[in-house]
């Protein structure tokens, strides 16, 4: 087997759970192959090419080692592919959404507090 359709090599190395997921996101236009814009599923890819796509809030950026027949395991899937850029470890950075224990909403006695402090 010397090139595979670009949907099916990222559903085989379980990138997206779905073929169709992996469709998608070939169709949309941000996925690249050696730099090089892509917008069709079938593209083929081969041994070597560099994939550079989103998934989820990271920028994947991948070099096929080998092409598969068949969507194997988690551990067949790792062998197909090398991580160039693997994604780095959130961190819990102010203004993101993650609050410290007791920083949220106030408690009732609080708010009854407050409203106290209000009407004087």
């Amino acid at each position: 087997m010397t090139s595979l359709r670009l949907d099916k090599w990222l559903w085989y190395a379980r990138f997206f759970k779905s073929r169709s997921l992996a469709a998608k996101v070939c169709a949309s236009g941000r996925l690249r192959i050696n730099a090089n814009p892509v917008a069709k599923a079938h593209s083929p890819v081969k041994e070597g090419d560099v994939l550079t796509f989103p998934k989820e809030r990271h920028i994947r950026v991948i070099r096929i080692k080998a092409l598969s027949t068949r969507r194997g395991p988690a551990s067949e899937a790792r062998a197909l592919y090398d991580d160039l850029d693997p994604p780095r470890a959130t961190s819990r950075v102010p203004g993101s959404g993650l609050r410290e224990r007791g920083s949220g909403r106030p408690t009732k006695a609080q708010r009854r507090a407050t409203d106290r402090l209000k009407d004087l």
